[in-house]
């Protein structure tokens, strides 16, 4: 990437991207799949571009949330020239379960 932020996962949110890939693999079509991900795409070269682009977070206002599809929140913060993908919540979850 030439110009923009640098996307940086953390553990956390790998494993929570990890675990839904892993109960929607069971769960939904390919197709459904394929969606899933093009839209994580989207929102990475958006948030590449102008991390600023979505509002804070009601948790901590260091921290931003998009929402991903509907049915997940992609938690994040912006740190000098990077964005740390702090987590990819599952909204099916139950809210108290964020770990931000």
């Amino acid at each position: 990437m030439t110009n923009g932020f640098s996307i940086l996962w953390t553990d956390h949110a790998l494993s929570e991207l990890k675990d839904t890939i892993a109960f929607l693999e069971t769960n939904w079509t390919e197709k459904e799949l394929r969606n899933l991900a093009k839209e994580i795409e989207k929102t990475i070269d958006l948030l590449s571009r102008n991390p600023l682009l979505f509002q804070s977070s009601d948790l901590n206002l260091a921290v931003r949330r998009v929402v991903v599809a509907k049915k997940n929140t992609l938690y994040y913060r912006i740190n000098g020239n990077t964005v740390e993908v702090l987590s990819f919540f599952s909204n099916r979850q139950n809210p108290q379960k964020r770990r931000v």
